[in-house]
């Protein structure tokens, strides 16, 4: 089955790329769970889109009229809302997109050993999003999990194997050529005997 264009006319009028990444992901997760891996491994995915904010406690103000609802007095008094304090430091960041599959192993608990990044157009957005998505790559690589990016957005054609491979520090011949428009990489982590 041919790879369609998700991120121009014709295709990009009739499906989304975010419908398509997620079936892919789903796709990838059953086929290795299903056929690839062993006994002692299963895989998983994870998807987020754009910011992963989440409250993890929240304050709701009840008004006077609840109160009174709830068979309060009228002389009773509510407790002035608390407010949080002036923020003294606005630090701007940025949440990537994650559509990722995940292999664990399970042989002592579920330890992720594995990861295949499906690269979406917020991951190539800006240099930020680059250089998150490079961070996370790079994390994942010095844990020693093997990981596969695979870059299929046609739409922003910023290469994001060469921004993981600045991160460590390597230029040629690790860089891709700016040809490369499409591709996929697979990272293999292995510890190599010192050299003293």
């Amino acid at each position: 089955m041919p790879l369609l264009d998700h991120f121009h006319p014709p295709v990009s009028q009739r499906r989304s790329w975010e419908g398509f990444h997620g079936l892919w992901a789903a796709a990838l997760v059953e086929k290795l769970n299903q056929d690839v891996l062993a006994e002692e491994y299963f895989a998983d995915m994870q998807v987020h889109i754009g910011s992963q904010v989440e409250v993890d406690i929240a304050a709701l103000e009840e008004s006077r009229s609840t109160a009174q609802d709830m068979g309060a007095t009228a002389t009773t008094a509510l407790a002035p809302a608390w407010a949080p304090p002036k923020t003294d430091l606005i630090l701007p960041t940025v949440f990537p997109d994650e559509i990722e599959v995940q292999v664990f192993s399970t042989t002592t608990g579920a330890i992720l050993v594995a990861a295949i990044e499906l690269v979406s157009p917020g991951n190539k957005d800006q240099p930020e999003t680059r250089q998150a998505f490079a961070a996370k790559c790079v994390s994942y690589l010095t844990r020693g999990i093997g990981l596969i990016v695979v870059d299929i957005v046609t739409n922003r054609l910023a290469n994001l194997h060469n921004d993981v491979m600045a991160l460590f520090g390597r230029g040629e011949p690790f860089l891709m050529t700016a040809a490369a428009t499409t591709y996929a990489v697979a990272y293999r982590p292995s510890r190599q005997p010192s050299g003293d």
